[in-house]
């Protein structure tokens, strides 16, 4: 299991808060960190973007020894579940960029580790796609999560469950925060609300006469297949004659039996 670690024990920590600064474990000082706090609040920002643009959604887990775990990865499903995405949990050990490139069709990955994860520096840059911390898709995912600025930066997973004094329940499936206009900040287009929150909409049912051609249309695997340029053989159903099953060449490569022995 892959335990992130802190890259150096007498690194400054940075406090994402106004008035922003940072505290050095080693002599227990602190100093202004403003510009370097704002450049990670604006990543922050942009990876929650991301995580709302997404439809596919990656949960590594990054560590089977920190306690809560499995429930934290329970909460991340439901959660994506009820923003309108899919999740995969992925187990495989340290993230590499080798490793997450095997998975294409996945926009965003979420890593699950120790609270130390999170104030690791991240090469996202050499990751195809972002690597984002459990709090950041909480933010995007969760209609009822305080806004920017408002919001706390969580390390811990475990602050996100039922019984923690930051976790925030999602609104009711009646709730208007569901159908609060959204546009995305990276795209400008304007994010379309939940497929369940639009199937239980009996207006849009009677506009849709193949709910089952729709159904397979808003898959994010079967979109994601018909844009790749490669699709895989051709199957050519009914194209190609029928013959009956002949006998092969039998033996080891170095030697058939219906070779002579030259």
């Amino acid at each position: 299991a892959f335990e992130a670690q802190n890259p150096d024990p007498k690194a400054p920590v940075v406090l994402l808060s106004e008035p922003a600064c940072a505290h050095a474990l080693d002599t227990g000082k602190t100093q202004d960190e403003g510009a370097r706090a704002g450049r990670l609040r604006a990543r922050r920002r942009y990876l929650v973007e991301r995580a709302r643009d997404a439809r596919v959604v990656g949960l590594l887990a990054g560590t089977l020894g920190v306690a809560q775990h499995r429930e934290a990865l329970a909460h991340l499903r439901n959660l994506t579940q009820a923003a309108g995405k899919r999740s995969y949990v992925l187990a495989l050990g340290r993230p590499t960029p080798a490793k997450l490139a095997n998975f294409p069709e996945v926009d965003v990955f979420v890593l699950l580790a120790c609270p130390l994860g999170a104030l690791a520096p991240q090469l996202s840059g050499s990751f195809f796609q972002p690597i984002l911390a459990p709090c950041e898709l909480e933010a995007a995912c969760n209609p009822a999560w305080p806004p920017p600025g408002l919001a706390p930066h969580l390390t811990h997973y475990a602050d996100l469950l039922p019984g923690s004094p930051f976790h925030v329940a999602l609104p009711p499936p009646e709730s208007e925060l569901w159908e609060t206009p959204d546009v995305s900040l990276i795209t400008g287009d304007l994010r379309p609300p939940p497929a369940w929150k639009s199937s239980n909409d009996h207006g849009s049912l009677a506009l849709t006469p193949r709910p089952q051609l729709e159904l397979a249309e808003s898959s994010p695997a079967a979109s994601f297949l018909s844009s790749r340029s490669w699709q895989g053989l051709e199957p050519r159903l009914g194209q190609t004659p029928v013959t009956e099953a002949v006998s092969g060449r039998r033996g080891i490569a170095i030697a058939y039996e219906d070779e002579g022995s030259g």
